[in-house]
């Protein structure tokens, strides 16, 4: 049996929702089904019968269908099967290759490019293919399943057209929420809330009707200033919990604090001014994301979180929470004081720092969609020797000479200086800069940049193809590396890797217009542009780049990486000035291996980057949080192992599981004993044997950091396992 990922999708019959459109036709034995992200999956079936269905599962769907078949194929993907019957919870583990489901009632969660969930009576097997491309799902006899699907809904429903007015640009962003899914704590599971709709400036507030008609209103009220930096600041607070934002009278805003409401209960809580306003609207947003992390267990979706106790400790009943209002949940929040659960915190995922201004208001419905914190942009000036301090405090100081290499990448030749300042960050694992300057510690966007996402998102594409240029001949190392790295991955994954040497200037320019997903140069760039045998290719002169991402692995590079994001890229990894060569070949090879394992671009270049002195030398200009290709594991994991001190052959091991792209998720580590998950941001530790160690690296694609250094798991397995 074959599983297409995108087949040929013409004559779909189509199907509508409140929410999205799903499409599905039957060729043959093959079900395919599309959303309105132009996603296909193919679902394969023996012999299947397929028929429409109202049929309500206890998930929220899209479409569902009736499906009588004795056995099921889909593309491969984290696979779980929940008893509706009891609380049971099973998962496809990744060392196993089958799970057999006695007698019962069951749903099974399958995380494909759509959600698709099954429902049926009866026992089931779950299993691996073969060749580990697809999910099968078998019965003893002819069985006829429930299968519905869900968008996971990365496109925008609709566009709001708003004016340069405070009180119109509150509107607008009230109704940003019509995108979630429900009003529930579930709303915590990214495929749960969707792409808000997009802003785009006008003349006068339009707002399409069917924005209006699905946006769950809670009741809940947020009060501010008429003021562009308050509507910001409070904009994620509002956009999670379907609040709507008001705007005070101008008159009384000197003496009125911002505020939040809940009309229903007669509750009235008082916000700090600007600037205190981020750290109240931080706090808020963070306990109540997390609380309701925690109390959604209480609904269809439930699995056994480590952070569970939590809710015990503060004598909160799920059950109540998860039933209540909006407006009655969020008010017991407001009674736990933040004190009493903040050392429990997840670390928060990301934070934006965005100029407050009319002209910015179009890029917020892309920052929400990651449910970022928005900031107020402040700078000042790298004292001395910072910047070199700043690097050294996050090498890993592993072994061998940090000053190996000493041939310098630039070879001597002019390159761009870039006047870098230090920004004033806040809370966040991961930062994004959205305003004039260029700080380090940050990933430097613009406007094109999330113009772009949308655009390659709406292609469709059958593989990933990746260009490798290499332009100096003494570089060769580095080339090689990452050439094999790609090759090794494009045996597993969709990936075309295309290898070039010595490319002129028009020949590279062809590169960049091409449409590569990836384009990894390796060479000199010069303030006249990327060095190529007849020149230099400025890259301001293209009239468009079609390459998704890239990595410019060259001196100085950073106004040719923003002259890319400005031509059609969505994000990349540059340099602000000279490199070492051998640290270039360490960033680049490292960088390699972690996007293509489904790495963001910046948690790429952040692991990479660590493994040399001068890291901060490397930024990532464009979209930080995009990802060129989907992990196995979906959401990308990082361990690290330190050795225990007199305990022989006994370990640390620390599992760091995040994304800046799907927060609210969980993962569940794969260790001896362990039966509990976490929510991602939320680091798990556990202290394991030698020959546990080897069997977590086996079965869990991950960056290991390990004695000062970074590896792959199967590397450090193999290494372990002596």
């Amino acid at each position: 049996m074959s599983v297409q990922n995108r087949p040929d999708t013409t004559n779909f019959p189509e199907r509508h929702s409140a929410y999205r459109m799903i499409e599905w036709g039957v060729d043959g034995e093959t079900l395919r089904v599309r959303d309105a992200d132009n996603t296909t999956v193919s679902v394969h079936g023996a012999d299947p019968v397929v028929e429409t269905s109202a049929t309500e599962l206890p998930r929220p769907v899209e479409e569902t269908l009736l499906v009588t078949t004795d056995e099921l194929e889909f593309p491969h993907a984290i696979t779980y099967a929940f008893s509706l019957e009891s609380s049971e919870r099973h998962e496809l583990e990744p060392s196993e290759s089958s799970l057999a489901l006695s007698a019962g009632e069951y749903i099974v969660d399958i995380d494909t490019e759509i959600k698709i969930y099954l429902q049926f009576s009866g026992a089931a097997t779950i299993e691996r293919t073969e060749d580990l491309q697809s999910i099968s799902v078998s019965f003893p006899k002819r069985t006829t399943v429930t299968i519905g699907f869900r968008s996971h809904h990365e496109l925008p429903t609709g566009t709001i057209t708003v004016p340069d007015s405070p009180d119109a640009v509150a509107t607008a962003l009230t109704h940003l929420a019509a995108s979630h899914k429900t009003d529930s704590p579930d709303r915590t599971y990214p495929t749960l809330r969707g792409h808000p709709p997009l802003l785009e400036r006008g003349d006068s507030l339009d707002i399409p009707d069917h924005l209006q008609t699905t946006r769950s209103d809670s009741g809940i009220e947020v009060v501010v200033p008429p003021t562009y930096d308050a509507l910001f600041v409070v904009a994620p607070l509002a956009y999670y919990l379907q609040a709507t934002i008001r705007t005070c009278c101008p008159a009384r805003c000197e003496r009125d604090h911002p505020r939040l409401r809940l009309p229903d209960l007669g509750i009235e809580t008082s916000l700090s001014p600007m600037p205190d306003l981020e750290r109240d609207v931080e706090r808020l947003l963070r306990k109540t994301f997390f609380l309701d992390c925690l109390v959604r267990n209480a609904g269809p979706y439930g699995t056994n979180l480590a952070e569970q106790r939590v809710l015990e400790t503060l004598e909160l009943d799920a059950a109540t929470l998860y039933a209540a209002s909006p407006q009655q949940r969020l008010a017991t929040y407001l009674e736990v004081p933040y004190e009493a659960i903040e050392h429990r915190l997840p670390e928060w995922h990301l934070s934006m720092y965005v100029a407050p201004e009319y002209d910015t208001v179009e890029q917020l419905p892309f920052l929400l969609d990651r449910l970022s914190l928005l900031y107020m942009p402040r700078t000042s000036t790298l004292e001395g020797k910072e910047l070199i301090e700043r690097s050294l405090a996050d090498f890993y100081r592993g072994g061998g000479s940090p000053d190996s290499g000493r041939h310098d990448r630039a070879s001597a030749r002019n390159v761009a200086s870039v006047d870098i300042v230090k920004p004033d960050l806040r809370t966040g694992r991961v930062h994004g800069w959205l305003a004039d300057g260029v700080p380090i510690d940050v990933f430097k966007t613009t406007p094109e940049a999330y113009r772009n996402r949308l655009d390659y998102l709406e292609r469709s594409s059958e593989s990933t193809s990746i260009c490798v240029v290499l332009n100096d001949s003494g570089m060769a190392g580095e080339h090689d590396d990452v050439a094999d790295i790609y090759r090794q991955r494009a045996d597993e994954l969709a990936i075309d890797v295309t290898v070039a040497e010595s490319l002129t200037t028009a020949e590279l320019a062809r590169v960049f217009e091409h449409g590569y997903e990836f384009v990894h140069y390796i060479g000199h760039c010069e303030s006249g542009g990327l060095r190529c045998p007849d020149g230099s290719l400025s890259t301001a002169s293209l009239d468009r780049c079609n390459a998704q991402t890239f990595f410019l692995n060259a001196c100085g590079s950073y106004y040719e990486g923003m002259q890319l994001i400005e031509k059609g890229s969505v994000a990349g990894a540059v340099t602000f000035t000279k490199v070492l060569n051998d640290h270039a070949v360490k960033v680049g090879s490292t960088f390699a291996k972690h996007l293509v394992n489904g790495f963001s671009i910046e948690r790429a270049l952040g692991l990479a980057r660590s493994r040399i002195m001068m890291g901060k030398d490397y930024a990532v200009v464009g979209d930080g949080t995009h990802s060129l290709i989907q992990s196995d594991h979906r959401l990308p994991i990082t361990i690290t192992v330190d050795e225990l001190e007199d305990e022989r052959d006994r370990y640390l091991v620390t599992l760091d599981c995040y994304s800046t792209r799907v927060t609210g998720s969980y993962y569940f580590p794969h260790t001896e004993a362990n039966e509990f998950a976490y929510l991602c941001g939320t680091e798990s530790s556990f202290t394991l044997e030698q020959s546990s160690v080897v069997s977590l690296l086996r079965e869990t694609d991950a960056s290991v950091i390990y004695d000062g250094d970074l590896y792959w798991s199967e590397t450090l397995a193999q290494q372990f396992a002596k």
